[in-house]
């Protein structure tokens, strides 16, 4: 288990922001790695800046093998480009995926450098860098359009990509005429959007009034306090942030309403999803068909087309909120519109469920891994599940020790799930598998809501130790490289 004594400190919005679809590993952090870059070389020394004329990017890991299903070449190119996550619309990637579109990457003094899907390089799958997916950006002293055999790199075939097929060269050597490096930053991308920096000083935040690095320690520091889960939860935000109560409410509110937004646009949508697959939505004709279902059916019916509505938009590259990734965006959403839709419950209760949810996302990420690239899609669709759970039973006002059952219950069912797109986008199975994963969650809360807690016996810590080890265990193939089960299964089927 990657275990740390160290507190949490995450910000409840380092986990749950929003962003583009379809994958926040290959989309939400490749665009905020750009972004970075784009400050970076703003702060050269002016001779280098006067010295460059191109940029490279080169993918390594889950991001080369899938990256072109996943839109991480038009991310990178929108965030060197100066586009943050929250506010880039599809638009805006489809263009940077356009060879003849004009983006730049502009410097001081008004100099601009042509950037585009020719500056992306699809490297090993399998590399020697400590994270799984990696990137490594360059600032060039000449313009980049590296080509082999006379073909541009940009002209590989969408989905996935064959990793027997992929250079194997990781010295760093930019290629014949493609200059030489003014400047290069190497990041990993971590999931749920989460990027650093090689050689980057993490931002130290002060020690919480409330340190807890498992669940274990959270349930003592409730217990110690006095205070509800949420309630410490807000004491944490606010000294770890600065913020005010008040506005960390509006932005947990803010994010209920782009997830509710993201399912009310999924609904209403028809067509076929971007890519080679030719999936066709299925979320608005679920939804009509509820209507003419029997009570029991209908709000089962209308409860997956929820989570396909919010699956289909990250899988078309819309506005998501990572809970805890995007790939795993349909769970929550689905689960916080049932609650409002069918069950009736406030948006008070809503958004300290949100809160319940970010902490067991926490917990997770900081001792097993919320990224399909490290232990599979148990860390997505299972995190996402437990975290549903969770946040049903505290909303409907159960103790910490049942909020906690309900987390384990979800994430239990979930493990072992391998992370196998189709074709290399997040489709099949991701799409339906957020729908599963949202039923799953709320019978987790149902059970743990209605057994006697004492009675429980698996705890969540215990059963994010046995994530972590099966996902370390895990061959590759089956951790978003499609490499291997259903991504190869159905195309040889």
């Amino acid at each position: 288990m990657r275990y740390s004594r160290d507190p949490i400190t995450l910000s409840l919005f380092d986990l749950l922001k929003a962003g583009p679809g379809p994958s926040s590993s290959h989309t939400i952090g490749p665009m905020a790695a750009g972004a970075d870059f784009a400050r970076k070389t703003a702060a050269l020394a002016p001779e280098i800046q006067a010295g460059a004329g191109g940029v490279r990017v080169r993918l390594f890991g889950s991001l080369s093998a899938t990256g072109k299903g996943h839109g991480t070449g038009p991310a990178v190119v929108s965030g060197l480009a100066g586009c943050a996550p929250d506010a880039c619309a599809p638009a805006l990637l489809q263009r940077a995926a356009d060879p003849d579109a004009l983006m730049f990457l502009t410097l001081p003094q008004g100099r601009n450098i042509s950037i585009g899907p020719q500056i992306i390089e699809y490297g090993p799958v399998r590399h020697k860098h400590p994270f799984n997916n990696t990137l490594i950006i360059e600032l060039l002293d000449a313009p980049y359009p590296l080509r082999r055999n006379g073909q541009d790199a940009s002209a590989q075939p969408a989905g996935r990509t064959d990793c027997r097929s992929l250079p194997r060269d990781e010295s760093g050597r930019s290629p014949a005429g493609a200059g030489n490096v003014l400047f290069s930053a190497e990041y990993y991308s971590t999931g749920g959007g989460f990027i650093r920096r090689k050689g980057a000083k993490r931002e130290k935040r002060c020690r919480p009034p409330h340190p807890y690095a498992d669940m274990k320690e959270f349930r003592a520091r409730c217990a110690e306090s006095g205070l509800g889960l949420d309630e410490l939860l807000m004491e944490n935000e606010t000294a770890l942030t600065g913020k005010r109560p008040a506005d960390v409410t509006a932005e947990l509110d803010k994010m209920l309403a782009i997830m509710r937004d993201t399912v009310l646009r999924g609904c209403s949508a028809s067509g076929a999803l971007p890519g080679n697959i030719g999936l066709r939505r299925k979320a608005a004709v679920l939804h009509e068909r509820a209507r003419s279902l029997a009570p029991f059916d209908r709000a089962l019916c209308l409860f997956n087309a929820y989570a396909y509505a919010a699956a289909e938009e990250n899988a078309a590259g819309g506005l998501v909120v990572t809970a805890p990734t995007c790939g795993a965006s349909g769970v929550v959403p689905a689960v916080l519109m049932f609650m409002e839709e069918q069950l009736g419950l406030d948006l008070k209760a809503r958004r300290r469920g949100l809160a319940a949810a970010a902490l067991i996302g926490f917990i997770a990420k900081h001792n097993a891994g919320i990224a399909g690239a490290e232990v599979g899609c148990q860390g997505e669709i299972g995190v996402a599940s437990a975290m549903a759970a969770a946040m049903l039973a505290h909303a409907r006002g159960f103790s910490v020790q049942v909020v906690e059952n309900a987390a384990e219950i979800a994430l239990e069912h979930h493990l072992g799930l391998t992370c196998d797109p189709v074709g290399g986008y997040v489709q099949i199975p991701c799409i339906e598998r957020n729908a599963v994963g949202a039923v799953t969650a709320y019978n987790a809360a149902l059970i743990a809501c209605n057994e006697n807690p004492a009675s429980h016996k698996v705890s969540y810590d215990e059963v994010l130790r046995a994530m972590s080890e099966i996902g370390r265990d895990m061959n590759a193939k089956y951790k978003e490289t499609a490499a291997g089960g259903l991504a190869v299964c159905l195309v040889e089927c």
